[in-house]
């Protein structure tokens, strides 16, 4: 969900590891030992959560999270919370990093000192304020000072303890007075319409002539500001919890008698009181936060243009998208947005059959064909997560779940047995699954996507070309993808690949560590299968599978995937799960009297239906089939009171997946209601009928594709934010290239790290991705600035105490005081 910007639109992203905690705070009590977790926060609402690692002070999570953030934040936060044997969670300590410094740790491991929470530290939301004064004469011709304060409304506020119950304290405060007065308390809201005005007595009256308004003493003005205090109305005996606050001197009024502007709200005195930060241990972390600002099609035209004839380029090195995998530093960032781009405009098997075929001529030992971290491997790995997803869930997940499900040991490590165990009946037992994983993958070839078969064949043939005197190398070429990097990583680790709604516990994820490194050495089509195995009791459990039936099943797979012309058979409607998940449903009563109700149910999307039950697995209390959603727009939070989803992401998630499917809906509405019907009329145009037509223009864009809806745009701009930032590495490959071309012997050092066959057409591209680049930028750089003369500070964008904003306008004013 992007957000529109007079012809552009800005998305933000965050992908986070997450590490371990150590030295955490031992549990007051004999055994010391915590049970912990870690929560993903924007702000403080909580989007991604982590397993909890039993018995430890330094628990290690090793967990990595990616989501599209569908909303401005000023925070991301971490929260290390401990669940004890009542099963309550208490929090240990948090890291909150401003939004604006969030470059400063980019893509780095970085460990951060826990903070303690409190209420002063836990404000998130903004408040429109605004101040008039005034003169009023009384009766006896006395003139004084009147200040109208007025609360018109707080957007973003927290949700404490379940609920969000606001309301406001406005004081006029000095040294030597304090008048407070409060506004009505809104229920279940975080973003309430106050709405409200209060007045105050500024100086007293006095019998001197009269003044003008913003001519009144200077110690009167200098001594007294307005406060707003935000508060969460309790329903327990502990009292009301604090949101925030906002301080404004009245000397803002010394130039004009009214002043209304946007504030974030700040911690109770802006934060002044120090935290303690010591004896709560420290977590570490790598963030990449990345916000694209994407212009409007054509004017990504020429670098999109140049990337898309990489496949015809004579050498494939020469061409554009192979210069971005040399420049970037780590080959997956080149990766990501090219196989996005190459799919969305469905050039993806050409671009990777003529990488590898570069590849495979480079390399000398088919032993080794595919297996280093190439652009070619990484951009085949890209390709696979997202054309084989719906592949990989059809044929692994349900004995994924069966594993799961059935938890019998299988560990086969006689170091690592348990009393009671018995060692031949875990390997029993590890067998059985091995054998039925096996055979699910094996037998899943006609259900392998087109794309990927397509990519196979060309490996395929690319090796068997190479390496002629080695009959199984066209093979291994393959396998070196689907089992090694595809099936082994999804058993490995279920959860990452959405195979499994959460991590498996200890046990499990041991059975499918063992089941992984077995069904990858299977594939492997090794000559000396046992000797592949460091542990001597995997060596032995392998003997279980050196039947020639299970290399003629491996054989016999790979064939069928790599095979040219393979076409997915039209019969296979199986239909394509795209969510799942708890959400909150909305429904009249039943009675004839009766109120709107809420209920948590299960839904579930497919590209055939969208159905919803009461628990997952149950029969559906209701299907609408996929031809009936005829557009999905997001309501307004206040007709319900009630939010849909668990959080701001999850909300997104479901928005997008919904979206695409109504947009392939060739009835699709045009209108919609953004409110509620309630007491016999809309909420938003006051129609009376509950069929009346829509009010509202509905958004969303040109139909897309279910599975795999990609912005091409996006990545054109992800590319060119790419070589922008990998300028001095263009510079040095256009150096490279000319040394090459005068000089023809050994590589100097500082250039051996580019791979450069054809030195003048590489330096042909070079120029050419240089002056693409610099258009963008130039373009760019107008934005800035026209964003500059536009943007007031204190408006509802860009509240006061918005210090990334600060910053912006600080930078803005030294690039315009430099160039004049």
């Amino acid at each position: 969900m992007a957000v529109e910007e007079e012809g552009l639109r800005v998305f933000q992203s965050v992908r986070i590891k997450i590490g371990e905690a150590k030295n955490l705070p031992s549990y007051p009590g004999p055994n010391k030992m915590r049970d912990c977790y870690c929560t993903v926060n924007l702000d403080q609402e909580e989007v991604f959560r982590t397993k909890i690692v039993e018995k430890s002070l330094c628990p290690f999570y090793g967990e990595d999270f990616y989501c599209e953030i569908p909303r401005s934040f000023r925070y991301l936060s971490f929260y290390i919370f401990d669940r004890d044997v009542f099963r309550r969670d208490s929090i240990i300590g948090k890291v909150a990093i401003q939004k604006e410094d969030l470059q400063k740790y980019h893509n780095r491991d970085t460990w951060f000192q826990l903070q303690h929470v409190d209420a002063d530290s836990e404000v998130q939301g903004k408040v429109h304020l605004d101040l008039r004064l005034s003169e009023v004469i009384t009766d006896t011709g006395v003139v004084c000072h009147k200040l109208a304060a007025r609360i018109v409304e707080c957007q973003g506020l927290p949700i404490v303890n379940g609920q969000c119950d606001p309301y406001a304290t406005v004081t006029l405060a000095g040294p030597l007075r304090s008048e407070a007065k409060k506004t009505k308390v809104k229920r279940k809201t975080t973003n309430p319409q106050f709405d409200e005005v209060f007045y105050f007595e500024v100086t007293r009256p006095c019998s001197y002539s009269r003044k003008s308004h913003f001519d009144f003493e200077e110690e009167d003005v200098d001594r007294l500001e307005i406060r707003v205090d935000l508060w969460n109305a309790s329903n327990l005996k502990f009292g009301d919890e604090f949101l925030g606050e906002l301080r404004v001197p009245l000397k803002v009024l010394r130039q004009s008698s009214s002043y209304e502007a946007w504030y974030f709200l700040q911690p109770r005195d802006n934060g002044s009181r120090s935290l303690k930060q010591d004896g709560l241990g420290s977590l570490r972390l790598n963030v990449v936060y990345t916000e694209d600002h994407v212009f409007s099609s054509h004017y990504y035209s020429p670098l999109r243009d140049l990337l898309l004839k990489s496949a015809d380029v004579e050498p494939v090195s020469a061409s554009a998208a192979h210069v971005l995998g040399e420049v970037c530093r780590e080959k997956q960032e080149a990766a990501i947005p090219l196989v996005r781009l190459f799919l969305h405009c469905g050039r993806i098997v050409p671009f990777l059959s003529a990488i590898a075929n570069a590849e495979v001529k480079r390399t000398q030992d088919p032993n080794t064909i595919f297996r280093g971290n190439s652009l070619t491997s990484k951009c085949i790995d890209e390709t696979m997560k997202l054309a084989g997803m719906h592949y990989l869930h059809v044929t692994l997940k349900p004995v994924i779940e069966e594993i799961c499900q059935s938890h019998r040991s299988c560990e086969i490590d006689p170091v690592k047995l348990r009393d009671g165990e018995n060692l031949e009946s875990n390997m029993e037992n590890l067998r059985q699954y091995v054998d039925r994983v096996f055979t699910v993958i094996t037998k899943s070839g006609v259900s392998c996507p087109t794309v990927m078969c397509d990519i196979f064949f060309c490996l395929r043939e690319a090796a068997a070309k190479r390496f002629q005197d080695d009959p199984d190398v066209r093979y291994t070429a393959v396998s070196s993808f689907i089992f090694l990097r595809f099936f082994a990583p999804a058993i490995l680790s279920p959860n990452l690949f959405h195979l499994t709604p959460h991590h498996t516990d200890p046990q499990t994820s041991r059975t499918l560590t063992l089941v992984s490194k077995t069904i990858q050495t299977l594939g492997s089509l090794s000559k000396s299968k046992s000797a592949s195995f460091k542990e001597s009791y995997m060596a032995t459990f392998y003997d279980f599978f050196n039947e020639q039936k299970y290399t003629d099943a491996v054989k016999n797979f790979l064939d069928l995937i790599s095979s040219s012309g393979r076409r997915d058979p039209k019969s296979i409607e199986q239909p394509i799960l795209l969510k799942e998940g708890f959400m909150i449903k909305r429904a009249q009563g039943r009675k004839r009297f009766g109120m709107k109700n809420f209920k948590k149910r299960w839904f579930r999307l497919t590209n055939h239906e969208f159905t919803y039950r009461k628990c997952k697995g149950d029969q559906p209390l209701y299907s609408i089939p996929i031809e009936n959603i005829l557009a999905v727009e997001k309501l307004e939070e206040e007709s319900f009171k009630m939010k849909n989803a668990n959080n701001c992401v999850e909300a997104k998630d479901w928005i997008d997946v919904l979206t695409k499917v109504s947009q392939c809906n060739q009835r699709r509405l045009t209108f919609y209601h953004p409110s509620a019907h309630l007491n016999g009329h809309w909420l938003c145009c006051r129609a009376t009928s509950d069929t009346a037509p829509g009010c509202s223009p509905c958004t969303g864009g040109l139909p897309a594709d279910i599975q795999l809806a990609i912005d091409g745009d996006r990545e054109t701009e992800r590319i060119y934010s790419l070589f922008n930032s990998y300028m001095g590495r263009l510079e040095k490959m256009q150096e490279a290239c000319g040394s090459k071309s005068v000089y023809d012997g050994p590589e100097q050092e500082e250039y051996s790290a580019f791979v450069i066959d054809d030195p003048q057409e590489t330096y042909k591209t070079l120029r050419q991705i240089v002056a693409a680049v610099a258009a963008l930028e130039q373009e760019h750089a107008q934005y800035r600035r026209d964003k500059f003369k536009k943007t007031r500070y204190g408006s509802q964008e860009h509240p006061i105490g918005d210090k990334s904003f600060q910053s912006y306008i600080r930078q803005q004013s030294e690039t315009s005081t430099h160039s004049m």
